[in-house]
């Protein structure tokens, strides 16, 4: 789709996104730079946190996402690991271990600031090594259609994340991805993914869960010479798995 396209989609949803929204202490309503909390957030992950599936997982993937804050609170309480990324992924992967955070603590280990300090890093050879096999993926998102193709920011993290666990064999084919999003995020109107985009196979909303059964994820790992400018230098997980595959050939 082109990218003007995306970008009056992007707006079309934002306008009604701002009327149940909830201001970023940083970004105010720039949607552009973070994916909002909403009301009605803490409903639709319970949908999630309800799926026997997720509640089965030893370790899941959620991103740092403001709408995420409570479902990454709840999964710790149902002692399951979460992998996560700090924002922009700049500081890279972190695991939050409930076994090895006191239980009155998981409510800042939920959160952006709290996770650093609760936390701890993970490298990619460390995660390989960890051999985590992770069945759940979630992510808040823009906008999102009933096919589960998303339409973030536009930076694309979610999809490097995917790319560079995929890439480690801690994902798979048959990985869960869910979006939470409110309802005004979803679209009824055709989208096409791109050959590196990482669909949802689960849209969990307040009023709904949904479910994209034709949704496939994508096994092109991470295509280099599409990166965005800047963001090898910024992100240092991407450096290290550069590095990785090179040694490998």
């Amino acid at each position: 789709m082109a990218s003007s396209h995306k970008e009056d989609v992007r707006n079309k949803v934002w306008q009604e996104l701002r009327k149940v929204a909830y201001p970023d202490s940083r970004f105010h309503y720039d949607f552009s730079s973070f994916i909002a909390d909403f009301v009605g957030s803490e409903i639709a992950a319970d949908k999630l946190l309800a799926l026997p599936n997720y509640r089965s997982c030893t370790t899941v993937f959620i991103t740092p996402d403001n709408c995420l804050e409570y479902l990454r609170e709840q999964t710790l309480q149902a002692g399951i690991k979460i992998l996560i990324t700090t924002y922009g992924i700049r500081r890279g992967f972190w695991l939050l271990d409930p076994a090895a955070i006191e239980p009155a603590r998981y409510k800042y280990a939920s959160t952006l600031d709290g996770l650093e300090k609760v936390g701890r890093p993970v490298s990619l050879a460390e995660i390989a090594g960890l051999d985590l096999q992770i069945r759940f993926m979630v992510t808040g998102t823009g906008a999102i259609n009933h096919a589960g193709i998303r339409f973030g920011k536009g930076h694309g993290f979610f999809d490097l994340e995917w790319g560079m666990l995929y890439s480690l064999k801690a994902v798979s084919q048959d990985t869960m991805t869910a979006a939470v999003v409110h309802d005004c995020q979803v679209l009824n109107e055709e989208l096409h993914p791109e050959m590196y985009d990482t669909v949802c196979n689960i849209i969990a909303t307040p009023s709904r869960l949904l479910r994209a059964e034709a949704a496939v994820q994508p096994t092109c790992g991470i295509l280099w010479d599409r990166l965005e400018n800047g963001m090898l230098e910024d992100i240092p997980p991407l450096r290290e798995l550069q590095a990785i595959e090179s040694a490998l050939r």
